[in-house]
């Protein structure tokens, strides 16, 4: 028979999965019968679960805000994992301010076993953190949010801000949080233009549960989305370039948040990058440092040819330092060999 503590951490664990339970659902899924789980209820109370009941003859019960921090059973994985976590919140500033994730790993590293401490110190041994000023943050309320209703499948209204500052109010059903370099984004299916959307976390104001459960049909590839919306941002000009590499080499190369991919033959691959103007684009193309070929427009393409027109010019009568290997290297049709740049 289960034991009483295993019972009630079932019990948690149900009521964290969805919105609502019935005492008659919860009873069938824990194989018990209902006044064991209107005595568990009771018990998951005292020690300060929120558990609130739902009145009428289809209520139930739900999982709501406690009175207190309640005790966690973590195992040595799982204590670990969480160590790290907050270590990571900590020191990166991916959650804004540290004080609160320095506060919590103290208390948890007071109380880990040795075993596990000794672990967590190898960690802290190898890992470097550098720390970049000027980055809106998200707050960790708003994180942890929007991680409850994904992972409860539930609708939500959401109150979003876009890039101009613009306010908005959308129903959205929640699917998955993603991090993409020090910024977290949520991927959602906006229900009234039924499309899959991405939203910076930082920009959400608001996140509005509706209680409504929805199963998701077909969803996306997160990662894949959000790398897509980052590379496909708002830039004033496109230059469409072809690359003499299959597609996983071309992706390593030219990273899914910097262009959008596309095979285009056996070995090649079309990318298509965005930039603040044409001479910035052809100053990117040239420290690819690849054979390509500009698709479009001509304006990169020229100012692609006037960049290595001008290197050529400005070592033309340089000597290749003594000793030097003999090299070659094509860009858009222009060959360089050990400095000297000639037209191919």
């Amino acid at each position: 028979m289960i034991s009483t503590s295993a019972r009630l951490l079932r019990l948690v664990s149900l009521l964290s999965s969805r919105p609502s339970w019935t005492c008659r659902e919860l009873a069938g899924r824990m194989e018990v019968t209902e006044r064991t789980v209107r005595r568990d209820i009771a018990r998951l109370r005292e020690l300060g679960y929120g558990v609130e009941s739902e009145p009428g003859p289809w209520g139930g019960y739900r999982l709501g805000g406690g009175t207190r921090v309640p005790p966690l059973v973590l195992d040595d994985e799982e204590a670990l994992a969480v160590a790290v976590a907050l270590r990571e919140a900590a020191f990166s500033g991916v959650l804004g301010s540290d004080q609160a994730s320095l506060s919590a790993l103290l208390k948890l590293r007071q109380g880990l076993p040795p075993r596990i401490a000794d672990r967590l110190g190898e960690l802290d041994g190898a890992f470097v953190h550098t720390h970049r000023q000027g980055e809106r943050q998200i707050a960790p309320g708003m994180l942890l949010e929007l991680a409850t209703v994904c992972r409860r499948s539930e609708r939500t209204r959401l109150s979003y801000r876009d890039r101009e500052g613009t306010a908005t109010v959308r129903d959205v059903d929640p699917y998955r949080l993603v991090r993409a370099g020090r910024r977290w984004y949520f991927v959602a299916r906006d229900v009234t233009r039924d499309e899959w959307r991405t939203f910076r976390a930082d920009r959400v104001t608001q996140v509005q549960p509706t209680g409504q459960v929805v199963e998701l049909v077909d969803p996306p590839d997160p990662a894949i989305l959000v790398s897509r919306g980052i590379a496909g941002g708002t830039y004033p000009l496109y230059v469409t370039v072809r690359l003499p590499l299959p597609l996983d080499q071309a992706l390593r190369l030219v990273p899914p948040t910097v262009g959008t991919h596309r095979p285009d033959g056996p070995g090649h691959t079309v990318v298509e990058i965005g930039g603040p103007d044409a001479d910035g684009l052809a100053g990117y193309l040239l420290r690819l440092g690849t054979p390509l070929r500009v698709l479009s427009p001509d304006d990169v393409r020229e100012a692609l040819l006037r960049r290595t027109r001008e290197l050529f010019e400005d070592n033309e009568n340089r000597p290749p330092s003594q000793g030097a290997a003999p090299c070659r290297r094509a860009v858009d049709g222009v060959q360089s060999d050990c400095g000297r740049l000639s037209p191919d």
